[in-house]
């Protein structure tokens, strides 16, 4: 299949997964890190085909998702069917593994050029202002307060505790994105990370400063 039917193809078949999802990885949030990452990866001169594909297919077997409680490996099944070579498809599928944060105490730096610039197009939608709005949406989606002041942050030192966490929405300023700026990997995701990080400080000084009256 020619490069950019699969795209194309790939795009409406990500856009059937995510419809209806309103826990803040829906088909916009796709959109979105798809846009950053071939604007880094220009940048960082990576493969942007690679890129693009793994950028679409990033979060359909993502744990957050409603019905993703088991190991789903659309992503992979999906890359098979439209005839990729195993050896691609396995690539795809391995950056997809390296994107997500994992835990405030769990290494997810990579050499993998292509997984550098997936990582920080996600992770730079997890700031800034719609990173906000998303980090709000999905709370909300499982049933999250908002912010409890006896529940203080935790930071989990491996995955499993950290999926497992149900705390107020505000806690997890501190438990991932506020920690996502200094985890950058390219040299554009760090400057764009460093302008999303000043938005959400001074988003949290205005909260504390409502919430205490």
């Amino acid at each position: 299949m020619e490069n950019e039917i699969l795209l194309t193809a790939t795009e409406n078949f990500v856009k059937s997964v995510l419809e209806g999802d309103s826990s803040g990885h829906d088909w916009w949030h796709i959109h979105r890190v798809r846009k950053l990452a071939l604007m880094i990866g220009k940048s960082e001169g990576a493969d942007l085909f690679i890129v693009e594909l793994a950028a679409l297919l990033h979060d359909i077997d993502d744990w957050k998702l409603v019905g993703n409680e088991g190991e789903q490996e659309k992503a992979k099944k999906w890359l098979i069917k439209c005839g990729l070579k195993d050896n691609v498809a396995n690539r795809i599928c391995e950056i997809i593994e390296g994107v997500s944060f994992k835990g405030a105490g769990v290494n997810t730096s990579t050499n993998d050029l292509e997984c550098k610039v997936l990582q920080d197009a996600d992770r730079l939608d997890a700031i800034g202002a719609v990173g906000i709005a998303r980090t709000f949406a999905y709370g909300g989606s499982r049933g999250r307060g908002i912010y409890d002041p006896g529940i203080a942050p935790e930071l989990h030192t491996d995955f499993e505790n950290y999926k497992k966490s149900t705390a107020p929405t505000i806690n997890h300023f501190y438990e991932k994105l506020l920690l996502l700026k200094d985890q950058m990997q390219t040299t554009m995701g760090r400057t764009l990370a460093e302008q999303r990080h000043s938005f959400m400080l001074r988003f949290l000084d205005q909260f504390f400063t409502e919430w205490n009256c």
